[in-house]
């Protein structure tokens, strides 16, 4: 999430808040578990471009308790919500277009490579979020697993309290 967010830095995350909202604005910067499918371009079904998580499938009550309670076993990532349910999400020369609109991005520093991933030109379904990170060349995002089911989102980012120099809310 750089330049928004660096590596080292502490976050507290309001997990109350996805209790509660079921409804995420974009723009918000969210944690949520990560995937178990990373597409290729050449098999991805572009009519349901949602990300796929199997991991739960097999589990034993224990692992389930590792995995939500204990959370030794999961990997969560930190984006940013681009689009919300009826959104048409489009990544084309280099730009991000919400709503055939141009998205104004003030927190990411280079432009958005269009090459990277394969969901660049879908549909947000219902109750699903298009999630990107800031630092767009490096960022494993909604471009290359699909969309994120909100009931898989943990919560939203609200302050950074370390290091003490940049203590504050995130946007």
């Amino acid at each position: 999430m750089y330049p928004t967010l660096n590596t080292g830095q502490r976050l507290v995350v309001n997990r109350w808040f996805m209790t509660r909202h079921k409804n995420l604005e974009r723009g918000t910067i969210v944690t949520f578990y990560a995937p178990n499918v990373m597409y290729v371009k050449e098999n991805i079904d572009l009519s349901n471009p949602v990300a796929i998580y199997t991991i739960n499938d097999n589990f034993s009550n224990w692992e389930k308790f590792q995995y939500y309670i204990l959370e030794f076993t999961k990997t969560s990532y930190v984006k940013r919500v681009i689009g919300i349910a009826g959104d048409h999400i489009k990544i084309e020369d280099g730009k991000v277009y919400l709503n055939d609109e141009i998205l104004d991005e003030p927190y990411i520093d280079v432009e958005t490579p269009s090459m990277n991933g394969a969901f660049t030109d879908v549909v947000v379904p219902d109750g699903y979020v298009y999630l990107m990170g800031d630092n767009r060349p490096k960022s494993t995002d909604s471009r290359c697993f699909g969309c994120i089911p909100l009931d898989k989102v943990e919560g939203k980012l609200v302050i950074r309290f370390w290091p003490f120099d940049v203590f504050g809310k995130v946007e």
